[in-house]
Parts: structure tokens; C-alpha cells; sequence
């Protein structure tokens, strides 16, 4: 007699091997996945900018195993806050107060120094770089999914995940009426270099128009970062760090000096997108979508990457093999579509803030932050605590419990 068949193992392949890419991978592996990711670039080469944290991405990061060693890269210790172009403090906090208030300090690290870490975490055989991928068929019930490759190879799976960035190729075969992001009116410069040579508390400055922003690595380096109004496209007419000296060169300390520490190759510049119109499900067919592909945002919140990362771990929780998926991949959107929209609208009232361009609009803000901040800093930080309150549905955390929910931690005593 012939034995049977072994069943085959159920299949997920990830297109995009970004942050949320590579954290969704590791979430479906932990639920019982075989998962393949394809990555359209030669080589995982993160840009040279910094990421932030915050404490509901690293409690996604604990069910990976991987939370400890991101907290492990902590840099901030001290005082902080926000700032006028003339040096003025605006909001003062310190980096205790903020940990108490969000239940973890913000972590500031590298994007290389995150994938190296979500990378080493994968077995070798999952990664296939060089892999141009497209979505030619979302499943169904009664039929896979199908993933071309750039080859011409079909490949079926029970799963497949659109982690494919802002401009996702797998969104637009999802859903082809939607309007895809729109530009948030604003550009963003990026830039590390060394530390200035006198010490200074991390700062975020916001001027008329635009920002800027300084904050320390684990690595002794400085992360910088700064946006301002222009029209789309637009483009320094020598290069971007001389463009960085005539907007911010008169600015307080350090500034000044950061700007001249940096190349002209150390700039990286990229306009602002963010998805005004929110998807009316995360997922379609067999397709379920992470990330930028998801829930572009702008980046006045820092909340980018930390809500891709959540996106993985939910996506991880909800569909497992052997179970429903239709219902699981309905449970994820149902938990994943009401906070991320969220998260993307806070973060577009912030960037309209923090851009004003009217100065008696920019002077009344200021005042208005340090009269907020006087009668107390709970004020002002009060909407970011619920979303950095958020607490994954699975263990060490909220098992058993709806993935949308976000108790808040217990107080620390």
C-alpha cells in the first residue's frame, strides 16, 4: 500500500523587505507559517536615517523575542522637549518622566542596526533578495493566491502580504478605486553624523514653516532630521546640504553645527506622502496588506515604522494556519483599519501644527504650548499615550483578548 500524501505545509509569501515586511515574517513563522519573503532590491541596504521606538512597538517586538535587545540601544537619558528657532524651550520633559508617562522610553536607532536584528532573526532560506514580484491573482475560498516573479514563475500560497511601501504595487491590485496617497504638502531631510563637539538635550525645533529635529544614537552619532513647505518636487539647486545651511543655519545650537558636520551625500531628501483616504479594509481575497502599503503617514508622530511593526504582529495573531483565514484576515483589518487611521489623521493635524506658516499663527502655537506645558505636561502629551499605550493581543502581553484593544500598563510604582 502507498502511504498517503504528507500535507503540505501551509505557504505565506511577503512582498517588500522592509521593516514591516520582515517583522510580519517573523510573526507568521511564530504562528506556524512557511514564509518566503521577496524583496525587489539587490541587497537589504536600509537608507541612512534613524527610527523611532516608542513603547508600543517594542511590546510588539517582546512576542518576536526581540524587544529587550531594541531597549538595550536606549541613547536618551535626561532632559528634552520642543523648542523655538531661537533657542526658547517651548515644552520641557526628561527621558524619566517620559517613561513613566508611556510605560518605556523612546528608543532611537539606526534602520540598518533594526533590520540586521529582524534579519538575524529569520532563517537564511526565508530572504530572497533580487525578487521582483507583482500580485496576479488574490485568491479565493476555493483557490490560492499567485504571486509572478520577474522570471515568470507562479507561486502559490495560502497567504500573501503586501508590505510593498507607499506606492504598493499589491495595493493598487487590491483595491484599483482608491485614490493612493496624496502629498502632505511638506518635504523631509534626513541626515547622521557625528556628535557636535559640545553636549546638548535632544530637542525637536519647530519654526515657521517647518521643523527641526536632533536626537542622539547608542553609537555616539546624531540623528537629524528636518521638513519644510514646498511645492512637490522640488529640489535644491546645488545640493541639499547647502539648501539645510540657507533655511537652518541661523537656528539655535546645535544646529548650525550639525548642518556643517554633514556631507552633501549624508543628506537624503524626500517628499512628504500619507494615505488621506483610508483603505476600507487591509485586506482582499487571500492578500492582506502592512505598513506603508497599508497606512502611509506622515512622520510628525514618529509612528510610521512602530505601526508596521504592530501591523505584523496583529497579522500574526489573527491568521494562523489551520484556521480560518477569511475570518482571521476580517479580524485583523476589523483591529488594524480603526487605529491606523486614526494614528494617520493625529499625525496629519500635527504636521498642519507644526507648519503654520502665518507668524501670528506660529506665535500664538508657542504660546499656547508653553501655557499647556506650564499647567501641566500630561496636557500635551495626553494623545500620544494612546498610542503609545497600545498593547499586542498575544502573550507576554493580552492574550485572548481583541487585537484592537490597548489597555493601558499598569502604573508604575
Amino acid at each position: 500500500m502507498s502511504r498517503a500524501a504528507k500535507p503540505r505545509e501551509p505557504r505565506a509569501i511577503v512582498v517588500g523587505g522592509g521593516i514591516g515586511g520582515l517583522t510580519t515574517a517573523l510573526a507568521l513563522r511564530r504562528s506556524g507559517w512557511r514564509v518566503t519573503v521577496l524583496e525587489r532590491a539587490a541587497s537589504l541596504e536600509p537608507v541612512g536615517s534613524g527610527i523611532g521606538l516608542a513603547p508600543n512597538a517594542q511590546r510588539a517586538l517582546d512576542v518576536l523575542g526581540l524587544g529587550d535587545g531594541v531597549r538595550e540601544l536606549a541613547a536618551w537619558q535626561g532632559g528634552a522637549g520642543l523648542r523655538a528657532p531661537n533657542g526658547r524651550w517651548l515644552v520641557r520633559t526628561t527621558s524619566a518622566a517620559t517613561a513613566r508617562r508611556f510605560g518605556g522610553a523612546l528608543v532611537l536607532l539606526h534602520r540598518a542596526t533594526l533590520v540586521d536584528l529582524l534579519v538575524g532573526a529569520l532563517p537564511g532560506d526565508c530572504l530572497r533578495t533580487g525578487a521582483a514580484a507583482r500580485l496576479t491573482d488574490a485568491g479565493g475560498p476555493d483557490r490560492p493566491a499567485v504571486v509572478t516573479t520577474a522570471d515568470g514563475d507562479d507561486l502559490e500560497a495560502e497567504l500573501v502580504v503586501g508590505a510593498d511601501g507607499i506606492n504598493s504595487a499589491v495595493r493598487a491590485r487590491l483595491f484599483p478605486e482608491h485614490p493612493g496617497p496624496v502629498y502632505t504638502g511638506f518635504t523631509a531631510w534626513r541626515l547622521i553624523v557625528p556628535a557636535p563637539g559640545r553636549p546638548f538635550e535632544p530637542h525637536e525645533t519647530w519654526g515657521r514653516g517647518g521643523l527641526w529635529g536632533t536626537q542622539p544614537l547608542k553609537d555616539g552619532r546624531i540623528y537629524a532630521y528636518a521638513t519644510a513647505l514646498v511645492p512637490p518636487g522640488t529640489r535644491a539647486p546645488d545640493d541639499e546640504k547647502a539648501e539645510l545651511t540657507r533655511r537652518f543655519a541661523a537656528w539655535h545650537d546645535p544646529i548650525p553645527e550639525i548642518v556643517a558636520a554633514a556631507r552633501p551625500e549624508d543628506v537624503l531628501r524626500n517628499d512628504v506622502w500619507h494615505m488621506a483616504t483610508p483603505l476600507a479594509a487591509h485586506h482582499r481575497g487571500r492578500v492582506a496588506l502592512v505598513g506603508d502599503a497599508a497606512h502611509a503617514m506622515a512622520p510628525t508622530l514618529g509612528q510610521g515604522g512602530n505601526q508596521a511593526i504592530e501591523d505584523g504582529v496583529v497579522l500574526g495573531h489573527h491568521a494562523r494556519p489551520g484556521g480560518d483565514l477569511f475570518a482571521g484576515l476580517a479580524a485583523h483589518s476589523a483591529a488594524r483599519v480603526p487605529r491606523t487611521t486614526a494614528v494617520v489623521r493625529r499625525a496629519a493635524r500635527t504636521a498642519r501644527l507644526n507648519h503654520l506658516s502665518s507668524g501670528a499663527l506660529v506665535a500664538a502655537r508657542d504660546t499656547a504650548l508653553r501655557a499647556l506645558s506650564l499647567l501641566g505636561p500630561n496636557l500635551i502629551t495626553r494623545g500620544f499615550a494612546s498610542i503609545a499605550d497600545w498593547r499586542p493581543p498575544t502573550d507576554p502581553y493580552a492574550a485572548g483578548t481583541d487585537a484592537g484593544a490597548h489597555p493601558r500598563p499598569p502604573a508604575r510604582r
